[in-house]
């Protein structure tokens, strides 16, 4: 084991995992319920703001395909600038970048606010759009860096499993709400209501006290930059690879339900089942309920959730797929549906559980202060699976839309040997924890 793996293990020594042993701390310490209340307000506003200008550029323009280019360019510095992010998130003081990033977001909606007209709306609309992915590319990791050292043992698990249903009940309240705001007041009084949201969040997060001690650096910002990804990517390829194993595994899990549910579940329902938009709205409902209802068995049951278990999710997400391709066997559309939308209720649930537990086993697994780099690495892949996966769905649907069930049952098979590949990483875990090296 070299100085470095040493020194680790010797700072951060290796906890119980999720599952072994209750911290028999409180969840809701003053520091946690404030970076929870922060989310709320930061996520509504963040979502709102959103779907309204969304809404603003489409009745201006006429053009859907106008707006999804500019939300694809926007993701681009997220993607890029994502590790960096978790470089910052481990060099800095962790409160001081979320309450400067919700501040600047804040500002940003600000000066949306004040100069966006119709003439210059999708040029404003796309710079704001593009410094959010920015900030969201450092707020990320950073927020995700901040729990593990609010939380110990498995209340790690349960606070990601809060996290995940305050980020699930923005994605299903904050459309309805921005949407009844914008009909009924317009654009600018749904971006004042979020820029009031970014201002609390900012301070809010001003009250939360993190550990921290500045590290004197005697190498230029460019050389120190490259070692942090240098000592990152090794400590996650080489001296726990398993954690690379894992992220693998949620990233194509993402990959395949991305597609499936963002791409096949409306095209199917509206395309080939020939349903009215209502279904798809109340299908897109019952995902935001079922992710919803996942988390919260993550906090439920944490105790019994057992990390060398844990292949067996995405296997029975794959398993899930089989009814949903079998269904177009059926006769009746509105049977079609229901199995459909059973199958996906059930595989929202099963993934829900499984991506929680990920980063938070990821998270136990990694010291802290390659905690920041780390989550950026899950940021990045995860960012670039789902576009991925969003493309190759786009195409198979429109090359055999009249052979769904073998694209359902394709992907039932990628994802059950995905799985089945899986299940050494998750073992591996399993065999840390009973007191093998852990960072050599």
């Amino acid at each position: 084991m070299n100085q470095k793996s040493e020194m680790l293990k010797e700072r951060y020594p290796e906890g119980k995992l999720p599952g072994a042993e209750p911290s028999g701390e409180r969840l809701f310490s003053r520091n946690f319920t404030l970076l929870v209340l922060g989310q709320v307000s930061s996520l509504f506003a963040n979502t709102m703001l959103r779907f309204a200008l969304s809404m603003y550029i489409l009745e201006l323009t006429g053009s859907a395909s106008i707006f999804a280019g500019l939300l694809a360019i926007s993701m681009v510095p997220t993607v890029i600038l994502s590790p960096f992010g978790g470089v910052l998130a481990d060099r800095a003081n962790r409160r001081n970048i979320m309450v400067a990033l919700d501040f600047l977001s804040g500002v940003t909606t600000a000066v949306t606010m004040l100069t966006i007209r119709e003439t210059n709306a999708v040029v404003v609309a796309g710079g704001a759009l593009t410094v959010f992915s920015i900030l969201g590319a450092f707020e990320s990791p950073t927020v995700q860096a901040a729990v593990p050292q609010m939380q110990k043992g498995d209340n790690i698990l349960k606070a990601n499993a809060v996290v995940n249903q305050v980020a699930a009940l923005a994605a299903l309240i904050a459309p309805f709400i921005g949407s009844a705001c914008y009909t009924a007041f317009g654009l600018k009084t749904v971006l004042t209501v979020s820029v009031f949201g970014f201002f609390l969040t900012a301070f809010l997060e001003v009250f939360i006290k993190l550990p921290f001690t500045r590290e004197i650096l005697h190498e230029k910002w460019g050389k120190v930059i490259k070692n942090d990804f240098r000592v990152s990517f090794r400590f996650i390829t080489k001296e726990k690879p398993e954690i690379f194993r894992i992220l693998l595994a949620a990233s194509a899990v993402s990959f395949f339900i991305i597609g499936t549910v963002n791409v096949g579940m409306p095209f199917i329902i509206r395309t080939i089942l020939g349903l009215n938009a209502e279904y798809v709205g109340a299908a897109e409902s019952i995902c935001g309920a079922t992710a919803i209802l996942g988390s919260v068995i993550v906090g439920v049951a944490a105790s019994r959730l057992k990390a060398n278990k844990m292949y067996q999710y995405p296997m029975m997400v794959g398993i899930c797929m089989v009814p949903m391709g079998m269904a177009f066997l059926l006769k009746n559309e509105k049977m079609v549906y229901a199995v459909i939308m059973l199958s996906i209720a059930v595989m929202q649930v099963l993934v829900s559980i499984f991506s929680i537990y990920c980063v938070s086993l990821i998270q136990q697994q990694t010291p802290n202060e390659l905690l920041g780099k780390v989550m950026a690495y899950i940021s990045t892949i995860s960012l670039c699976a789902q576009p991925l996966g969003q493309m190759m769905y786009g195409v198979l649907f429109d090359v055999l839309r009249d052979h769904v069930m073998w694209i359902m049952i394709g992907s039932a098979v990628c994802i059950v040997l995905m799985s089945m590949a899986a299940r050494p990483a998750f073992q591996g875990v399993e065999n840390l924890k009973q007191g093998e090296e852990v960072l050599g």
